[in-house]
């Protein structure tokens, strides 16, 4: 069996707040750029189906050359095989078109049992590439899921993690699924791990090497969603006052005056 995870670099949240100005560009943040968080418990439970079902696990990302980080931290993690997108033809692709583009190369990989993506991306935080590739990909599409129950050559079986409980599911293989943070627990790459990552060598498979690609797709021309800024809301600042009354009833009589001022009744 193949398991193939898609992954995408991302800026690391917790220094965009340190960002000047906040309207910076996208492309111009000035922060350390990390694998996707949602994307490691995707690269987790692709190492850990290897080992159940005595398969192989695929880590693909794309992206310019910087893009190879997200693949050092997946093969630091224990992947063995990570495949390098990358081509002036995809920059500004939208969820869709990445998605696209990701379709076509794991057809080129061939023989996916399932293929693995984050919940989300830190960034965009649209959840839509998940989808989107399973429709270019005509397979089924789980979300939420929490927990790979079983995997055959013909199906698998889920548990999803939804709002009113947890939903078991059973699809059709290939199919697409998007991981919850409930799944697993990511692990720390070691030392020997991180070694073999930073000597791996990622060449880049361009658009001329996937044959399937529909130019008219991908690119900013095809784009239908485009970022104008990547910022953090204002830092949420507040007032404690403690009520003074010299019985409950006065205190109760007090705040509910206030609250009525602050119109919040």
């Amino acid at each position: 069996m193949k398991f193939i995870v898609c992954v995408k670099l991302t800026p690391d949240t917790e220094q965009l707040a340190e960002v000047q100005p906040q309207d910076v560009g996208s492309d111009d943040l000035g922060v350390t750029m990390v694998l996707n968080p949602w994307d490691e418990f995707a690269v987790e439970e692709a190492l850990q189906l290897q080992e159940r079902f005595d398969g192989t696990a695929v880590v693909v990302t794309l992206g310019g050359p910087d893009a190879t980080e997200a693949l050092k931290r997946a093969v630091a993690m224990g992947i063995e095989e990570a495949v390098f997108l990358s081509d002036p033809a995809f920059a500004g692709s939208d969820a869709w078109g990445v998605a696209h583009v990701l379709a076509q190369a794991i057809k080129r990989i061939g023989d996916a049992t399932l293929i693995l993506t984050g919940r989300q991306s830190v960034d965009g935080g649209s959840g839509l590439v998940g989808p989107g590739l399973a429709a270019s990909l005509g397979v089924p599409f789980v979300s939420q899921v929490a927990k790979v129950l079983d995997v055959t050559a013909t199906h698998a079986t889920f548990l999803r993690s939804l709002d009113e409980g947890m939903q078991t599911v059973r699809v059709k293989t290939p199919a697409v699924i998007s991981v919850s943070k409930e799944i697993n627990e990511p692990r720390y790459p070691n030392f020997m791990g991180i070694r073999k990552a930073s000597r791996m060598q990622y060449p880049a498979i361009t658009a001329a090497q996937l044959p399937g690609l529909d130019r008219a797709q991908i690119g900013a021309a095809a784009a239908r969603i485009a970022w104008t800024n990547l910022r953090t809301p204002p830092a949420r600042t507040g007032v404690c006052e403690f009520i003074q009354g010299a019985t409950v009833s006065e205190q109760a009589r007090i705040l509910v005056e206030k609250l009525i001022a602050e119109k919040v009744i």
